[in-house]
C-alpha cells in the first residue's frame, strides 16, 4: 500500500482534469490569437477557464494573466509592481520572512538592482503580526508581499488587516495564495489584495500552469516581453490545453461543499494519533487559523531526513518542507524564522493530505509510525563500539 502525504509540493492531477486537457490536445489546434475559427475556439477555451479561475479568486475575468506557474505569477507580481512604482520615486518592499523562495529570492533580486528589502519577522505561531508591517513601512514603499497561507505549517495570515495598512500608506499588497486557493475560501477583493498568485498543480490541476490576478487599475510592468497576448501583460503563446485544465481543476474547487470539513477532519485525526502514539512530538505553528490540509510535527531526538526515508521504504510519501528546497541541507527557513531551536528545526515533518486521502491512508501511517520513530531514536542513542587496537 502507498500513502501519498505531500499535496502541498504537487498533488495528482484529476480525472476530470486529464479529460479536459486530452480533449483540448485533440481537438483545440489553433492559436488563441489567431482571428480564424481555429484560433476563435482556442480563445473560446481560454475564455471559459478564465471565468472559472476568476470565481476561484473573487476576481474579474479581465484581471487574471495566464502564467507558467506559481514562481511567474510571484515575479510577475514583485517585478512588475516595483518597476512600475520605482519612477515616483518607491523603491522599497516589504514581504515576511516565512515566504515561499519564489517571493524572498526575488526581494533579493530586486535588493541587488537597488530596491530596498525589509524583511518582517514572525514568532512562534508562523502569523505575521500586522503591526509589525506597519513598522516596516516608509514613505518610500512601494509593495508589501505577505502569503496567503504558509506552505510549510499551513498557517492563514491576516491578509485582510494587512493590506488595509498598506494602503494607507501608499503601498500595494500581493499575496502569494498557491498553498490556499483550492482548499479554503479565497477573494481577492475581501482580502482586499492588489494581486494574488495561483498555481494549478497544487488543487489537482497540472504543472507548469497558473495565473495571477491583478486588480484593474493596480499599475504592473510586463516581464515577458513580446506580443500583446494576456492584455498586453504576458507575452507568449498561451498553454492552451495546460490553462483548460487550470479551469477545470477551478471549477472543481469551486464544487466540492464538505471536501475541506473531510480533510480537516483526517489531518486533525492524523495529530491526535500521533501526538498519543509517538513520545516527543509537537505540532509546529499556531492551529488555530491555518488550511486544513496541512500539519508540520517536529519528532525529538531524531533527524527527519532519516525519518523521511524510512516511512518512503514503507510506501508512505511526506516532506521536511518546501519542495523547492529539497538538496538542501539547510533546515527550514520557516521554521527558523519562527525562532524554533536547531534540534526542532532539523527534526520537523510536513503531513499534507489531499482530496484522495482516505481513512486507510492515515490508518497506515499510525500503524508505521511510531516503529519507524522507536527504531531511528534507539540508533541514535546506541553507543558507539570501540576502536579495536593492535597490540
Amino acid at each position: 500500500m502507498r500513502v501519498y502525504l505531500d499535496h502541498n509540493a504537487t498533488t495528482p492531477p484529476s480525472p476530470a482534469v486529464v479529460e479536459a486537457m486530452t480533449r483540448a490536445l485533440r481537438e483545440v489546434v489553433g492559436n488563441a490569437s489567431s482571428v480564424h475559427a481555429f484560433g476563435q475556439q482556442a480563445k473560446a477555451a481560454l475564455d471559459t477557464a478564465r471565468d472559472a479561475v476568476a470565481e476561484l479568486v473573487g476576481g474579474q475575468p479581465s484581471e487574471i494573466v495566464f502564467t507558467a506557474g506559481g514562481t511567474e505569477a510571484d515575479n510577475l507580481a514583485l517585478r512588475g509592481i516595483a518597476e512600475a512604482a520605482a519612477p515616483l520615486d518607491r523603491r522599497h518592499i516589504v514581504v515576511s520572512a516565512i515566504e515561499h523562495e519564489a517571493v524572498l529570492n526575488t526581494a533579493r533580486a530586486l535588493a541587488r538592482r537597488g530596491f530596498a528589502v525589509t524583511i518582517v519577522p514572525v514568532g512562534a505561531s508562523g502569523v505575521v503580526d500586522p503591526q509589525a508591517v506597519r513598522e516596516a513601512l516608509t514613505p518610500a514603499t512601494a509593495l508589501v508581499s505577505v502569503m496567503h497561507a504558509n506552505n510549510e505549517i499551513g498557517t492563514v495570515q491576516p491578509i485582510a488587516a494587512i493590506a488595509e495598512i498598506a494602503h494607507a500608506a501608499g503601498a500595494l499588497l500581493h499575496t502569494d495564495a498557491v498553498q490556499s486557493a483550492g482548499k479554503i475560501r479565497v477573494d481577492a477583493t475581501s482580502l482586499g489584495v492588489d494581486a494574488l498568485s495561483i498555481s494549478a498543480h497544487k488543487f489537482c490541476g497540472p504543472k507548469g500552469v497558473g495565473a495571477l490576478w491583478a486588480r484593474r487599475g493596480a499599475r504592473l510592468v510586463q516581464q515577458m516581453t513580446g506580443g500583446r497576448q494576456e492584455r498586453n501583460r504576458r507575452a507568449g503563446t498561451e498553454n492552451v490545453p495546460g490553462i483548460v485544465g487550470l479551469g477545470a481543476a477551478a471549477r472543481e474547487a469551486l464544487g466540492a461543499p464538505g471536501k475541506t470539513e473531510r480533510i480537516a477532519a483526517l489531518r486533525d485525526r492524523l495529530e491526535a494519533g500521533v501526538l498519543e502514539l509517538v513520545t516527543g512530538t509537537a505540532i509546529n505553528g499556531s492551529t488555530a487559523q491555518r488550511v486544513p490540509n496541512t500539519t508540520n510535527i517536529s519528532f525529538a531526538g531524531i533527524e527527519a531526513e532519516s525519518l523521511l526515508i524510512a516511512l518512503d521504504l514503507e510506501g508512505i510519501a511526506v516532506s521536511t518542507g518546501s519542495a523547492c528546497s529539497s538538496g538542501t541541507l539547510e533546515p527550514s527557513h520557516v521554521l527558523k524564522a519562527m525562532g524554533l531551536p536547531a534540534p526542532r528545526t532539523q527534526s520537523s515533518l510536513r503531513f499534507s493530505l489531499g482530496s484522495t486521502t482516505t481513512d486507510a491512508d492515515i490508518d497506515r501511517v499510525l500503524a508505521v509510525l511510531p516503529g519507524a520513530v522507536s527504531k531511528l531514536r534507539s540508533l541514535t542513542a546506541r553507543p558507539s563500539r570501540p576502536k579495536t587496537v593492535d597490540a
